[in-house]
């Protein structure tokens, strides 16, 4: 389904501010993969994805999807097979636009990108209405409503059905519950694991909790200085606890995990 192979980037080369964020990383997603990657800010989580959606095009390395290279496949053109939600619940939705026309406009981008806004039918908007109906917030009778008038959570889980309405060949979810409080975390969450079982898709999940990332997804890849030190599914992991992980991440990483975001979502 996915596989990165051997990828390299590296920011503001040749000055002081030279980073290189990910590095010799090499990656294989199976169809209907959901792995969660956990890992210290910095450790090249973020770039990973990025690198994926193409918001950038790696140094070198390539990333293929699906049996087709697109390393050099321009972002716009993969967003119509690749899913993506950010951190900031504002990113991901145009907030002076109704409902229906941020669906109108995911619906006609996943299809094949050419239609006219006008080419959204009665039974377009119907299928929206079913959709939205989906994520028991009500929002399917607020159709004609600004998505700016939305909450924080609401607005995470409508981007989420616009990143799915039409299921990608990946999803990539870059701490998409982080800037919601606790109760609208875990219905996102929920909603989450409900439409990738549903749709069977092949998943990506950037995490900071330790127990997400042994619960959800059936596998977990921890990530240090751009590299993947670790990297469990199956058996292994159904037996693994958060200490186990932690040990694993010192013996991978020759040091021990020291964000205190992640730390303290063992608590």
């Amino acid at each position: 389904m996915l596989r990165l192979e051997k990828i390299k980037k590296t920011f503001n080369p040749g000055t002081v501010n030279e980073k290189c964020a990910v590095q010799d990383l090499s990656l294989h997603l199976k169809p209907g993969d959901f792995a969660t990657i956990i890992g210290s800010n910095g450790a090249g989580k973020s770039t990973m994805l990025n690198a994926i959606a193409g918001s950038f095009y790696v140094d070198e390395g390539s990333v293929i999807l699906d049996g087709k290279d697109i390393t050099f496949t321009p972002d716009y053109r993969r967003s119509r097979v690749i899913g993506r939600l950010f951190q900031d619940p504002l990113r991901g939705t145009a907030p002076h636009m109704t409902i229906e026309e941020n669906l109108a406009l995911a619906y006609l981008r996943a299809s094949d990108g050419k239609a006219p806004f006008s080419r959204i039918s009665a039974k377009n908007k119907a299928f929206f209405r079913e959709e939205l109906a989906l994520l028991e917030m009500g929002l399917e009778d607020r159709m004609k409503q600004p998505v700016g008038l939305l909450s924080g959570g609401q607005r995470q889980a409508l981007t989420l059905l616009m990143a799915t309405m039409m299921p990608p060949k990946i999803l990539l979810l870059d701490e998409h519950t982080a800037a919601l409080d606790p109760a609208t975390a875990d219905i996102v969450l929920d909603l989450t694991k409900r439409i990738i079982a549903q749709n069977h898709t092949t998943c990506l999940m950037v995490t900071h909790n330790m127990q997400q990332a042994l619960s959800m997804g059936n596998r977990t890849i921890m990530m240090d200085d751009g590299k993947i030190v670790f990297d469990v599914e199956g058996e292994e992991r159904a037996r693994m606890s958060v200490s186990d992980l932690l040990e694993k991440f010192r013996t991978g990483a020759g040091k021990n995990l020291d964000n205190d975001q992640i730390l303290l979502s063992m608590e």
